[in-house]
């Protein structure tokens, strides 16, 4: 029991703990990067509000709870957690005194110029693709990143 115990924890945080070196990204990232993509919200468009990104992420790429998902959102959007955001946000998002975040339904997001660049070229089918996880869609294993995020950030 102790020896599954401990393969399993292994695997939980190196496949979801630790960033891929490829893209520096998370999966839970990836996903939400990924989804804010195919929805075309990007910097120099109206803002979408939180909770769509989240239900697309959950529905689509990521079967986990929706605050997993919108914790990683708002800790992308705060200037005070990343050297350079990957999601602008408007509205509440927190505070470096340990304020907590707006609920989703109160918060608009969309990506940042940097977080375009890390996918860039994604449908010329530059990086390896896997099905989800009810293999109904491709998803990128990592994005094409023309930007070092891992030292970045």
């Amino acid at each position: 029991m102790r020896e599954a115990y401990l393969q399993y924890s292994m695997s939980v945080i190196v496949g979801r703990a630790l960033p891929d070196v490829r893209d520096g990204l998370k999966p839970v990232h990836r996903r939400i990067l990924f989804a804010m993509n195919e929805l075309n919200n990007v910097h120099n468009k109206p803002y979408k509000k939180s909770a769509r990104i989240v239900g697309d992420v959950i529905g689509k790429y990521h079967p986990h709870g929706d605050m997993a998902v919108y914790d990683s959102i708002v800790r992308m959007a705060q200037e005070f957690s990343l050297r350079y955001t990957l999601v602008d946000g408007q509205g509440n998002f927190g505070s470096i005194d340990g304020d907590a975040a707006a609920a989703q339904r109160y918060t608009e997001i969309r990506m940042t110029q940097l977080s375009e660049e890390l996918l860039i070229d994604i449908e010329k089918e530059t990086v390896p693709w896997t099905p989800n996880y009810d293999d109904s869609l491709l998803i990128p294993q990592v994005l094409p990143a023309k930007v070092p995020n891992l030292l970045i950030n």
